[in-house]
Parts: C-alpha cells; sequence; structure tokens
C-alpha cells in the first residue's frame, strides 16, 4: 500500500504541495534568523512528497517547546486546521480513509514541527 499511495498521493497533488513547501524552505533560509523555520519546512516537504510508510518521532527539550509555542501561534494553527479539515473530507470515504490519515499526520506535525523528526 505504501508504494501505491505514495503514487497516487504525489500525482494527486503531493507534488505541488512538497514544492511549495521546498520552496519555502529556501525562502527562509536566506536569513540566519529564518533558517530554523526553513528548516521545519523542509520537513513538511519530504513529508508531503511522499508520507506514506514515513512516521514521525517527536521529542526535544525547553527549547524546542519555546519554538512550538511560537510557531503554533503564528502558523501552526491554521495548517492544522486545514489539514484536518482535509482529512476529514478524505475520511467520508472507505477509499479516501489512508490519506486521510496522513492529512492527520501532517496536521499533527503541523502543531509541533520542532523537535520532531521524520524517519
Amino acid at each position: 500500500m505504501g508504494c501505491l499511495g505514495n503514487f497516487l498521493w504525489f500525482i494527486c497533488g503531493g507534488f505541488f504541495s512538497g514544492l511549495g513547501w521546498a520552496i519555502a524552505g529556501c525562502l527562509w533560509c536566506i536569513t540566519i534568523i529564518g533558517a530554523p523555520v526553513g528548516v521545519q519546512c523542509f520537513k513538511f516537504a519530504a513529508l508531503s512528497f511522499f508520507p506514506f510508510g514515513k512516521n514521525v518521532i517527536y521529542g526535544g527539550g525547553t527549547v524546542s517547546l519555546l519554538c512550538n509555542i511560537i510557531w503554533l501561534i503564528v502558523s501552526g494553527i491554521p495548517m492544522a486546521i486545514c489539514s484536518a479539515i482535509m482529512g476529514v473530507l478524505c475520511c467520508i470515504t472507505i477509499i479516501g480513509i489512508p490519506f486521510g490519515k496522513q492529512h492527520f499526520k501532517l496536521a499533527k506535525l503541523a502543531l509541533m514541527p520542532f523537535g520532531a523528526i521524520v524517519m
């Protein structure tokens, strides 16, 4: 299911989503201050291209917690809500449930990207 799911995901919008995140990551990494946000954008890009078969491991310390709080206020909540809505819409049909689960994975990562590792 992972290979077929990644192929269908990539064809049905994953390419443009991942490309958008990669471009945003490059733009954020132009400055030293924006580099940590750029790294998080690259995490979203890697997961947006091919989400099936990848796991997100959450960890980190105090600095990650503080960065996640700032991220949550600035852009995390709208991203998580958008991904959660897409996940609910995908889960309406039985065929869309695997894609809905991937949207929920992206929604959780949108809330806490700092300290998370995509494997």
